[in-house]
């Protein structure tokens, strides 16, 4: 009996199994599929295929709830390249749950019936290029996740949803075109865990909804226009884990509630109008691990308390107004990372403390007039994790450290410029091994620029410009491993996304840039350089910045500088440079910026290309060129001149006349002797004539 029950069963479910197996999608279904990929330019894979059971097919999910067929569930087709419309029969598939079309290329307007679908959880359609606003909606309470980020939606943003969406917990509207307040009834999101409202145009003072949302753990707010004080109530929002508040208009001093948000890990609020000092509660939170306050106006002394903060990773207050020496107590932020203190008024040394921060990675202590150079050295080496070291607008006519034993193993981006140090280059930079940027520029540097330069295998970005260098360029920089292989260095490897101060010829004053959007660039402009151009520069295939104006080379122009196909920049201006223009060049593709201006050039300007869009100012100051819109290239002819009123006379009728009459006589004479043409001959002769005159 057991037996015979057991194999019943077995029966059943081989059964169940082969039904299932064969069971299609419901039609419905599959007739809104077919019609969202009719609406469609560029198709799914495996779409619309010879299989009638849409259940197979690409980004399409079914559940197995009906006896007859099965329900599609889930449409996840993120990141496929589609482009097209949504069509509004995507409606009829009742049953789904999650719907995925980001980092797509579809447009239009979003329709209505999207946001009718009841059994929704997630929805995402960020990056792509929607426009209009979000449309109303009457019913979505099972909707948890929409994310509608990184499109060109507008209008206000519609806190309707929190009313027919009582258990959203994310948002996303971030990086879209909305604009006006925020409207208070979001506070009726009660579920809401996570907002993101940055990167728009939204403005009013600090949301008041936004202070009810008790659940709420990561709210950005940041690159808007929100302006006025911050609100003191932010300290009820005890959940919280991340606020970034930065690139806005808040003003007035930063309230002392962080002793409330005991979750807080990160605060941003960078690129606001702060003013005062630092709260207490914010110097001495023990969750924080990311602060970045920088460019605001916040003053005093940097009284961050490192005992306190014992999760302190990075640290950002670069571009205010802080004064002081600075702290020997950071040596107690163990955990500490990243530290910017650039552009505040600090003074004083290193402290000799900062040799115990083995953890950090990047340091900025640029404009902040601090001095001896030889004793910063000397104390940082000792940070065996450091990578880059920016350490610009300091030191002001001091003498670069030519210790052989300075030790900066790991560091690959060092930044100095604008101190007027004198010297040279110095040895102890051989040591470096992992350099991939190195910025000397602006100071009062001389000697020769030394061969071991171009040993580095990994250095892509080299900046000596400003300085009294001298004698040739050295061969060993156009073998710079890097740039002759054309070597990607990723963006992490290099630094952190914070700012340096780089200084800009053209402007009056610092610009912001981060290390890792630098260019692959050789700056050798403004020495005293001479010598000829390498011909062997053309094998810097990765080299884009090429800036070798204002020296004193001499000799032609390399054709063999068309080998550098990634440049954009070529800059030989102010020079003694003589010959042609190679017309190799126009082989360049991505060359936007040429200036050969102020050299001894002759010949023609190139044709074609690139070349077509330099303006007159790239050549001139070369007497002998020619070409394009700079000096015509045809010799000039003399202009054939009319004669004058009494050469007219001389040449005139009366000579005509007598020309005439004077050939007459003489034919006539001719033919009454027969000296020129026998008798048979002179009536042919005569016709002649009188047809030739």
């Amino acid at each position: 009996m057991e037996f015979s029950s057991l194999y019943f069963f077995s029966i059943l479910i081989a059964l169940c199994i082969h039904f299932q197996t064969r069971m299609a999608c419901n039609s419905n279904d599959r007739i809104a599929l077919n019609d969202l990929y009719s609406c469609l330019k560029s198709k799914p894979d495996s779409w619309n295929s010879s299989s009638a059971d849409c259940c197979t097919w690409d980004g399409v999910t079914c559940n197995n709830s009906s006896v007859s067929s099965k329900r599609v569930i889930g449409l996840e087709l993120g990141n496929k390249r589609l482009t097209g419309t949504i069509c509004e029969s995507l409606a009829v598939l009742d049953q789904l749950r999650i719907l995925n079309l980001s980092h797509n290329l579809l447009h239009g307007t979003l329709t209505t019936k999207l946001f009718s679908l009841q059994n929704l959880e997630i929805l995402d359609l960020s990056n792509n290029y929607f426009v209009g606003s979000i449309p109303l909606h009457d019913d979505m309470r099972s909707i948890r996740f929409i994310d509608l980020s990184k499109n060109y939606l507008n209008g206000t943003v519609n806190a309707t949803l929190c009313e027919t969406s009582p258990h959203i917990q994310v948002l996303n509207l971030a990086s879209n075109k909305f604009t006006g307040e925020v409207s208070t009834t979001f506070g009726r999101c009660t579920s809401l865990q996570n907002l993101s409202l940055n990167v728009n145009s939204l403005s009013g003072s600090f949301p008041g909804g936004l202070l009810q949302l008790k659940d709420l753990r990561a709210l950005h707010l940041e690159g808007n226009q929100f302006s006025g004080p911050l609100d003191a109530r932010l300290g009820n929002l005890s959940n919280l884990v991340e606020l970034d508040i930065s690139s806005n208009r808040f003003s007035g001093n930063l309230p002392d509630i962080f002793g409330n948000l005991g979750k807080l890990e990160k605060f941003s609020a960078f690129t606001n109008k702060f003013n005062g000092h630092m709260p207490e509660s914010l110097v001495n939170s023990p969750s924080l691990k990311i602060l970045d306050l920088h460019n605001n106006t916040l003053d005093g002394p940097i009284n961050i308390n490192c005992s306190a903060m014992i999760h302190l990773i990075s640290l950002n207050l670069g571009s205010n107004n802080f004064h002081g020496p600075i702290p020997e107590t950071f040596s107690s932020c163990h955990s500490l990372s990243i530290l910017n203190l650039g552009k505040n008024k600090l003074g004083g040394e290193v402290p000799y403390n900062f040799k115990n921060l083995q953890a950090l990675t990047f340091l900025s202590l640029s404009n902040t007039s601090i001095s001896n150079i030889s004793r910063a050295l000397e104390i940082l080496q000792h940070c065996k994790n450091l990578t880059t070291l920016i350490l610009g607008i300091n030191f002001q006519d001091e003498e670069m450290p030519g210790d052989v034993n300075l030790q900066f193993r790991n560091v690959k981006a060092l930044v100095i410029p604008f101190c007027q140090l004198r010297g040279s280059i110095p040895l102890w930079l051989t040591n470096c091994k992992s350099l991939q940027l190195l910025d000397l520029s602006w100071n009062l540097l001389g000697g020769s620029i030394p061969l071991w330069l171009g040993n580095f295998k990994s250095l892509f970005y080299l900046d000596l410009s400003n300085n009294s260098f001298t004698g040739n360029i050295p061969k060993s920089l156009a073998e710079l491993q890097t740039l002759v292989t054309n070597t990607v260095i990723p963006p992490e490897e290099i630094a952190p996304g914070i700012p340096l101060f780089k200084y800009r010829e053209q402007g009056t004053g610092l610009q912001y840039t981060k290390i890792w959007s630098l260019p692959p660039t050789m700056d050798l402009s403004f020495n005293k350089l001479t010598g000829p151009i390498l011909p062997s520069f053309g094998r810097l295939k990765g080299l884009h910045v090429l800036g070798l104006n204002n020296n004193g080379l001499s000799g032609p122009i390399p054709a063999d500088l068309s080998g550098m196909s990634n440049l954009e920049a070529l800059d030989l201006s102010h020079n003694k440079l003589s010959g042609e223009i190679p017309t190799s060049l126009v082989k360049l593709n991505f060359l936007s910026k040429f200036n050969v201006a102020y050299n001894q050039l002759s010949g023609e300007i190139p044709a074609g290309g690139q070349f077509m869009t330099f303006p007159y100012s790239s050549f001139q100051g070369n007497k002998n060129l020619c070409g394009g819109d700079y000096v015509s290239c045809r010799p000039v002819q003399a202009p054939v001149q009319s004669p004058s009123k009494e050469e007219m006379k001389i040449v005139g009728l009366p000579f005509e006349i007598g020309i005439a009459t004077g050939f007459v006589l003489s034919v006539a004479i001719s033919f009454m002797s027969g000296w020129v043409f026998s008798v048979a001959e002179r009536t042919t002769s005569t016709s002649r004539f009188l047809c030739w005159r």
